[in-house]
């Protein structure tokens, strides 16, 4: 086999940022930061990302279900899209469903959802979420600028700003909670202010207890999910970014759901969002859906067993192994090239090293080596489930680090890698 170039980006990498990812992988998560540092492949599938992230920000709408087995890169992928989301100027929220999380209930779990979604809001200044205060700040702060450039009155160019809201399903609420976090910033009311954040945000549990804090009549509820997202939408749109992205990540939660009703009521608002930002009836809001190969297929439980969602999702039928439609609403993520791996492997070498080549552990042979030993044990799950495979070498190198009387041939000798399974484990869905 010939490999790829083990070159790496020049410069190094700051401590903290080799250590926390160096941390997560050990402990089977995806890292949060550095992600650039070991991203390698999935070039085609990044590119349709890329796309639909383009599409967003022109106005229009997209929607993908990212579907691979466990371990084939699904969480890795979402977290890489949303990073490109952020850089070309859109709002991100992302959220894994559960039990206690679905797209449609009637107990609360639907307004879990959008809470949740909501908490993790990201913009480029605040990557890390905890964002949504600062949006509408931006936005009051916005009006405010216009409305002096103008010579107008400041309450009046933001009922004007906030007047397209109101054409919208429930945007007569949204707008006048915007409106409330604005005179809570004229008057110095930070309870009103708060109040308004926590309605936004979807906290409110409460019609009454909306009433008397901002004096509206609604809040997000299991039945308002989807159109409090497209409020956002178009809200952050008015804060001056370009669109919305929501990744929600764990689809197989709903088809985990044993209640065909309650199962095809998800599906049902599903099929609403395809529909939606299919036909041009989606503004600058794009959804990026992940889930198991079972949870798209399966013909009893999976979206397939929903007529409505098959035939919208059904593959390019001029498609092939070697003729992949990356245009369609489905991106399938395939198994892994030794070509990936041994790009991988150098990758977490050079930040084991913290981007020091003299500080190298291992040479090229070495992961070549391991790479052989991995394959061995492991068969065709060592190309579809990198999880353990990726533990495994950061273990070895942990060793060679403290021992460096050891040699690395011997501990790949001795070293058992087990098959990843269906486990509840972030670097389960690693990206490569």
């Amino acid at each position: 086999m010939t490999h790829p170039s083990t070159s790496t980006a020049a410069g190094r990498i700051r401590p903290r940022e080799r250590d926390a990812i160096i941390a997560s992988l050990r402990a089977g998560m995806v890292p949060r930061v550095g992600q650039q540092h070991i991203q390698v492949g999935r070039a085609a599938e990044v590119q349709a990302a890329v796309r639909d992230i383009d599409r967003i920000a022109d106005g229009g709408a997209g929607c993908r279900f990212v579907i691979g087995e466990y371990g084939s890169g699904k969480t890795f992928f979402l977290h890489l899209v949303r990073s490109v989301a952020l850089e070309r100027r859109l709002v991100t929220v992302h959220a894994d469903l559960s039990p206690d999380r679905r797209l449609h209930a009637a107990s609360g779990q639907a307004r879990g959802l959008y809470a949740e979604l909501m908490s993790s809001l990201a913009t480029r200044a605040r990557p890390d979420g905890t964002a949504l205060a600062s949006v509408v700040e931006r936005f009051v702060t916005g009006a405010l600028r216009e409305a002096a450039d103008a010579g107008a009155d400041p309450a009046g160019a933001i009922r004007a700003r906030l007047a397209s809201l109101t054409e919208m399903t429930g945007g007569y609420d949204f707008a006048a909670v915007v409106g409330a976090y604005w005179r809570g910033y004229d008057s110095g009311d930070e309870q009103l202010r708060a109040d308004a954040v926590r309605w936004l945000r979807g906290e409110f549990t409460s019609r009454v207890d909306a009433r008397t804090a901002l004096g509206v009549r609604t809040i997000v509820d299991d039945s308002s999910f989807y159109d409090h997202l497209r409020l956002m939408a178009r809200f952050v749109l008015l804060a001056g970014f370009d669109g919305l992205l929501v990744c929600l990540d764990e689809m197989v939660n709903l088809y985990k759901i044993t209640g065909s009703a309650a199962r095809n009521a998800n599906y049902e608002q599903l099929l609403r969002i395809v529909n939606d930002t299919a036909q041009g009836g989606a503004e600058h809001i794009g959804f990026l859906f992940g889930g198991t190969p079972e949870f798209l297929l399966d013909p009893r439980r999976g979206l397939f067993s929903y007529p409505a969602l098959a035939s919208r999702l059904v593959p390019n039928r001029f498609a092939g192994p070697d003729r992949i439609d990356h245009s369609g609403p489905v991106i399938r993520l395939g198994n892994l090239t030794p070509e990936d791996v041994f790009v991988l492997l150098t990758r977490l070498r050079h930040v084991f090293a913290a981007g020091d080549p003299s500080r190298y552990l291992l040479p090229d042979e070495a992961l070549t080596a391991y790479m052989a030993h991995c394959s061995a044990r492991l068969g065709d799950a060592y190309f579809r489930t990198p999880r353990e495979t990726i533990r495994s070498f950061l273990d070895l190198l942990a060793m060679l680090e403290q021992h460096p009387e050891l040699h690395w041939s011997a501990l790949i000798g001795k070293l058992e890698i087990a098959a990843a399974g269906d486990e509840d484990d972030e670097l389960a869905s690693f990206q490569l």
